[in-house]
């Protein structure tokens, strides 16, 4: 089982009942109760995709689940913190070692930028893994 946001318990439930205040609320007991919690929330999601995303796919996802943006602030100091070793591992993980042609090279930026990385991070990996 993983945490929900209020966003998917809230669509996930709809389709049961016509009346929305209904909805509001059930999640309203839920959270009062401690059953729901968006830093929880928050917390699984990130400690599950840190290690495979950058910090543009993480908040990306983050967001398609209604996480408010207060929330996914406090979380951006640790995920830029865990990007380049991240990058790092992902990149060890796809590819046997570093480019040795520039049309390697510009697959593994795009293979990395696609998982969510910034540039600078991609730049500074890319660097560290050719010097390997």
């Amino acid at each position: 089982m993983r945490e929900h946001s209020r966003t998917e318990l809230s669509r996930k439930l709809a389709r049961h009942t016509d009346d929305p205040t209904e909805i509001t609320a059930l999640l309203d007991d839920f959270e009062q109760r401690g059953w729901l919690s968006e830093s929880r929330f928050v917390e699984q999601t990130v400690h599950s995709l840190a290690t495979r995303y950058g910090m543009r796919r993480i908040v990306h996802k983050l967001r398609e689940k209604g996480v408010s943006d207060a929330s996914i602030a406090s979380v951006q100091p640790y995920l830029k913190q865990q990007a380049q070793a991240a990058a790092q591992a992902v990149l060890k993980r796809k590819f046997a070692g570093p480019p040795d042609t520039p049309e390697a090279r510009a697959r593994q930026v795009r293979f990395l930028q696609a998982r969510g990385f910034d540039y600078d991070v991609i730049r500074k990996v890319l660097n560290w893994h050719e010097e390997d």
